[in-house]
């Protein structure tokens, strides 16, 4: 079985490619060959696996790999939510440039491969005629409110587009924000949500941009792994249609975070977090869903994290055990 993870050499998607490496299968056949594409090389360990095959370079430029010929896709590349904002051209040919290229590619090919695309909960938004629920269902009307969660959308119904034809068979999951994530902060409006826990954690003080009460789904790395595996191994029956589902996540407010970091770390860990409101993350922050629910993943036997607090010790285990992880980034632990 070939395998392909757009964006694999990300946080998520090496996490993602390590997790199917581990497994050595997907839907009861064996991976002979995952190949990693991305704008930057696979880490070390992945590239040491002999099933391995690292590409780096803009995805614009990777046509010819992508119409090589796969069983299985998982398209996760994607410039963040920041960065589109910021530049309007960047997330066009990032986000819905590169996809069509990938879905065509795969058409081209001539093998029908089984997509995964990692949509987000950006897709849904307020609007003057829809207004948002307090928790945002599979079946919510998506009113995105910014650039990044626009194309996610668009990517949508091109991959339901897509296997409505035959040319792929495609399900879109939208991932919750994931969190803690390791290292530097990115260009995710969403950035936050994980350096509120992770520069505490690791001694360093942390600003948060947005107020106290505001509430968001979250969910942890692994949780958002093991559901993305589960929506490819998922009979098209079992998916319940063409149209994207709900992943699931903890709906939980950032002064909920906070009082699971005293709990978790100790209060002097909690108190290197303070507020300082940025009007620009918080007006994105402010269009996202405030929680969500997840029948259709539900169906499928997934759950949401267990609690807040268990997302932060994934964490603490993580950096102990797992690679990518920064080695300081627990010192601010007594």
């Amino acid at each position: 079985m070939r395998i392909l993870i757009t964006g694999g050499a990300g946080f998520l998607g090496a996490r993602l490619a390590r997790e199917i490496l581990k497994k050595g299968q997907l839907n009861g056949q064996t991976v002979t060959e995952l190949v990693i594409a991305d704008l930057f090389p696979a880490p070390a360990d992945l590239l040491a696996d002999p099933r391995v095959k690292g590409h780096a370079g803009p995805m614009l430029a990777q046509g010819d790999l992508f119409k090589s010929g796969f069983d299985g896709v998982f398209h996760l590349a994607s410039a963040v939510s920041g960065e589109c904002e910021l530049d309007f051209d960047l997330g066009l040919r990032s986000n819905v440039d590169s996809s069509r290229l990938l879905l065509d590619s795969i058409r081209a090919s001539g093998k029908a491969s089984r997509l995964v695309f990692a949509s987000s909960v950006a897709v849904f938004g307020p609007d003057a005629a829809n207004p948002m629920p307090a928790l945002v269902a599979d079946t919510t009307l998506p009113t995105p409110q910014t650039s990044y969660g626009t194309h996610k959308l668009m990517i949508e119904y091109m991959v339901a587009d897509y296997t409505r034809k035959g040319y792929i068979d495609g399900r879109a999951a939208r991932l919750m924000t994931v969190a803690v994530r390791p290292g530097k902060p990115n260009g995710a409006a969403s950035s936050f949500f994980s350096g509120i826990i992770r520069e505490p954690l690791a001694g360093t003080a942390s600003t948060c941009p947005v107020d106290a009460h505001v509430s968001h789904p979250i969910s942890s790395p692994g949780n958002t792994v093991k559901g993305l595996i589960t929506v490819f191994e998922a009979s098209r029956e079992a998916f319940g249609g063409r149209m994207a589902l709900n992943l699931p996540g903890l709906n939980v407010k950032v002064s909920d975070m906070l009082a699971a970091l005293e709990k978790v770390a100790g209060p002097a860990v909690r108190a290197r977090v303070t507020f300082e409101k940025d009007e620009r993350i918080a007006g994105i922050v402010d269009n996202w869903a405030k929680g969500c629910t997840f029948e259709r993943a539900h169906a499928l036997g997934l759950r949401a994290d267990d609690s807040f607090e268990t997302i932060i010790e994934q964490y603490i285990e993580d950096c102990k055990t797992r690679p990518g992880y920064p080695a300081d980034a627990l010192k601010g632990l007594a």
